[in-house]
């Protein structure tokens, strides 16, 4: 007797909302959307996502480790001014750490993890060429993950998660920057044939020039942002 698909429990269904609400609210921080100094009210958030308070509270407490939002007293939760030299810092530590992840990934992957990262890699390159930026997005993500497990390295995996983390919303926000796509495919080739060569030297090097091109783009978002906050 076949058994019916098994839907998401209560728990997985409020993971799934906050992740959704934590990345819309996030990227309209980073894109100046909402601005530094706006204020984030629980109910009015809840109103406009149509879920009730509990994740929206979830959500806000969350950026605010991710140094998005701060409460404020007398005024609730507001928006940060991002801060570009924290940020530049962030992603400093994240090239270092990614770096050794495709060092390590190059010099101990199985032939198997390889295939696998290859033919991701492949398929990625299909939406890099018509820009689909929200499913090249979810596979950048699968993309560096493997890579990640492929050090075989669970303590250096945590830290790279870790800072990943920290800068998530600005690494998701890249792909709203024409050509930034293509450009991300285009450094991934790099790191990729590194990894296919068993050349750790290379793949550090790739990795981690393709997450200081990363720097550079959120930089500027911040910039950008910064500039229609004053104009």
């Amino acid at each position: 007797m076949s058994q019916a698909p098994r839907e998401a429990n209560g728990d997985e269904k409020r993971e799934l909302i906050v992740d959704q609400l934590r990345r819309v609210l996030s990227e309209e921080i980073v894109t100046g959307v909402l601005g530094p100094g706006v204020k984030l009210d629980e109910q009015a958030l809840a109103d406009r996502f149509q879920v009730s308070r509990t994740p929206v509270r979830e959500v806000l407490s969350q950026l605010s480790v991710l140094g998005l939002v701060e409460r404020r007293p007398h005024r609730g939760v507001v928006v940060l001014q991002q801060s570009q030299e924290r940020l530049l810092q962030l992603f400093e530590v994240m090239a270092e750490l990614e770096g050794a992840c495709a060092r390590f990934a190059a010099e101990r992957m199985s032939e198997a993890e390889k295939g696998l990262l290859m033919t991701l890699h492949a398929e990625a390159a299909v939406l890099a060429e018509t820009d689909d930026a929200i499913a090249y997005d979810e596979l950048n993500s699968h993309f560096h993950r493997l890579i990640y497990d492929g050090t075989h390295n669970p303590a250096l995996v945590e830290m790279a998660l870790d800072a990943r983390r920290r800068v998530f919303h600005f690494r998701h926000a890249q792909f709203r920057i024409p050509d930034r796509v293509r450009n991300s495919h285009r450094e991934h080739c790099r790191v990729v044939a590194a990894i296919a060569a068993g050349d750790g030297a290379a793949a550090y090097e790739a990795m981690k020039a393709h997450i200081l091109t990363v720097k550079d783009v959120s930089a500027a978002m911040v910039s950008r942002r910064t500039l229609r906050t004053v104009s």
